[in-house]
């Protein structure tokens, strides 16, 4: 592999991680329906360390409305209720003494729009580490030592990768904004 190709491909790559950090970012918003991601933030007190609830207790979906956590342990429910109004997501849980349930609550309209800026303002981050991944191809192809041709050639390749991603970016938003204002 050349080094024109070895330049493409690290950019292909840092572009690739920008789309995923925006799908996990993404998935945090939520948008009406319940869904076990939405808890991925929250952290739990398990014998004395913050553990990820989703490795002390199983997240359900019984309904739209509703998630059911079930833990391990039943002696971890307070600490469980716990991460969760620590996690300030918005969510009332309730025990039952033996699982923790959470009624997500319909979304109103401005709360809505909160979540599609908020989206918006992700795929604008994702966008900007695209283009700073191009901005890095093209320095990094200005050093080598090749034809004006191929260079131009390179660029042109470079730009083209860019606008690939960023349009991907772009429909993965509209998905995105469709599920958020879907009442």
């Amino acid at each position: 592999m050349d080094e024109v190709e070895f330049i493409l491909e690290e950019a292909k790559e840092g572009m690739e991680q920008a789309i995923a950090h925006l799908k996990k970012q993404l998935s945090n918003i939520r948008a009406g329906k319940a869904s076990p991601s939405m808890l991925g933030s929250v952290m739990v007190e398990y014998y004395g360390s913050q553990t990820p609830l989703q490795q002390v207790a199983n997240v359900n979906t019984p309904d739209a409305r509703t998630l059911s956590i079930q833990p391990f342990e039943k002696s971890l429910i307070h600490e469980i209720e716990k991460g969760i109004m620590h996690a300030n997501l918005g969510f009332n849980p309730m025990n039952n003494g033996e699982s923790v349930i959470i009624n997500v609550p319909p979304l109103t309209e401005e709360r809505r729009r909160q979540l599609s800026k908020q989206a918006k303002a992700e795929g604008e981050d994702a966008k900007i580490g695209v283009r700073n991944d191009r901005k890095q191809a093209m320095q990094e192809l200005k050093k080598i030592d090749i034809s004006e041709d191929a260079l131009k050639a390179a660029e042109d390749d470079v730009q083209s990768l860019t606008d690939e991603y960023i349009s991907k970016i772009d429909s993965i938003l509209v998905v995105k904004e469709k599920e958020i204002m879907t009442v």
